[in-house]
């Protein structure tokens, strides 16, 4: 008895070209093309999932450094006077702060200040 192998390259085949929807031209509508537009994007999308968390730090740790520099600190000496505070709060709270409450982000430069000296 043969074997029709017709479903399952069918399956494979839909699901591609469902993942490639609203991919432009041939790219959601032939299967080649629209495997390998999936292909990279699932590369991407894995490595970018990466960057996303090293791209935000940087974002929270320039905010910081512009408000500590406001207050007459850089972000360093910031950073470390809240250590030495026993201040425990990450970056991405700290730079909310920076951004959104600006006087209390400057309570937090006078603590840190009051520690450093």
């Amino acid at each position: 008895m043969r074997v029709k192998r017709g479903l399952a390259a069918h399956r494979r085949h839909k699901k591609y070209l469902k993942m490639a929807k609203g991919f432009r031209g041939g790219r959601s509508k032939l299967y080649r093309t629209a495997r390998e537009a999936v292909e990279n994007a699932l590369v991407y999308s894995y490595r970018d999932r990466k960057t996303k968390k090293r791209e935000f730090r940087r974002l929270w740790i320039l905010r910081i450094n512009a408000g500590a520099r406001l207050n007459g600190l850089s972000y360093s000496k910031f950073m470390h006077g809240l250590a030495l505070a026993g201040i425990e709060l990450n970056r991405k709270v700290l730079a909310d702060l920076a951004v959104r409450e600006k006087e209390h982000f400057a309570q937090l430069c006078e603590i840190a200040k009051a520690k450093l000296s």
